[in-house]
């Protein structure tokens, strides 16, 4: 019996969403391209996995000495500003990585694109998802500050999948649109850097909510990692969360992720020629 399958690759036409059934077919290629993304990126390092949580806890001390110490920026009454600031700042640096990395990585890995086919798509999600690993080590520290200081870990601890989520779809969906526009426009890689330093002062990552007028709190929502961050804290510390603005940013992360699958899909076809 002839096991071989007859693949007939053409060229796709307007507005199309992602197929599937192609991408089901290849999944262990996803999982195969996240393992060589965290390899690579740990290649050669001292501190190897380290760094995952080195990035967010020297963050908090930053934080802790400049905006809190000297500034007098708060966090919340019944949390030390340290573990406030380490639970802002591990989705936050989740989330910045992810779209530095996705964003390039079509680019970064050209010669897969001109010469072997599969669905492209997988390039940028495994960039992302090889960032979950640094996520769940963040986790883990920031578990460590909360019984160092005696901060209770409460039910709501149960929602943190639904904002890890979150966070998840807005960086998967950013990432897919901005790998593709990098294609044709170099300028992106220009761009995304500015946008992750100015990011961190429009979400609520240094500073409590509650410093936000109420008059801005949708439009606040509008930004999806800001009820993310705010959910973050909601589940893990017990902080004040705001169920309009984490429910608004978290619609506003699953329609960036649709966004991504409709805008990659148009630009994919062009990939192989421009790149």
């Amino acid at each position: 019996m002839d096991s071989s399958v007859e693949l007939i690759i053409k060229p796709r036409k307007g507005w199309q969403p992602v197929d599937f059934r192609e991408v089901y077919a290849h999944r262990e290629l996803l999982g195969f391209l996240m393992w060589r993304d965290i390899k690579i990126r740990y290649r050669q390092t001292i501190l190897g996995a380290a760094w995952a949580v080195l990035q967010p806890l020297m963050g908090m001390l930053v934080f802790t000495f400049f905006f809190h110490r000297l500034a007098g920026v708060n966090g919340d009454p019944q949390v030390p500003y340290p573990v406030f600031a380490f639970a802002g700042l591990s989705v936050w640096t989740f989330f910045s990585n992810a779209l530095s990395q996705s964003s390039n990585s079509l680019v970064a890995n050209q010669s897969m694109v001109q010469k072997v086919y599969f669905p492209r798509i997988f390039i940028p999600l495994g960039a992302i998802g090889a960032m979950l690993l640094d996520l769940c080590l963040s986790l883990l520290m920031l578990g460590g500050l909360m019984l160092y200081y005696h901060v209770p870990l409460t039910t709501k601890a149960l929602l943190l999948p639904l904002f890890a989520l979150g966070a998840l779809l807005s960086a998967s969906g950013l990432g897919m649109m901005l790998s593709a526009l990098n294609v044709s426009f170099r300028d992106v890689k220009y761009v995304v850097p500015f946008l992750v330093q100015m990011g961190i002062f429009v979400t609520p990552v240094i500073y409590p909510m509650r410093y936000i007028p109420q008059r801005w709190m949708m439009l606040m929502g509008l930004n999806p990692m800001a009820g993310m961050v705010i959910g973050f804290r909601y589940s893990l510390l017990g902080s004040a969360g705001s169920w309009q603005v984490m429910g608004l940013s978290f619609a506003v992360s699953v329609f960036l992720f649709v966004s991504g699958l409709y805008v990659f899909r148009r630009m994919e076809r062009l990939f192989a020629d421009v790149i």
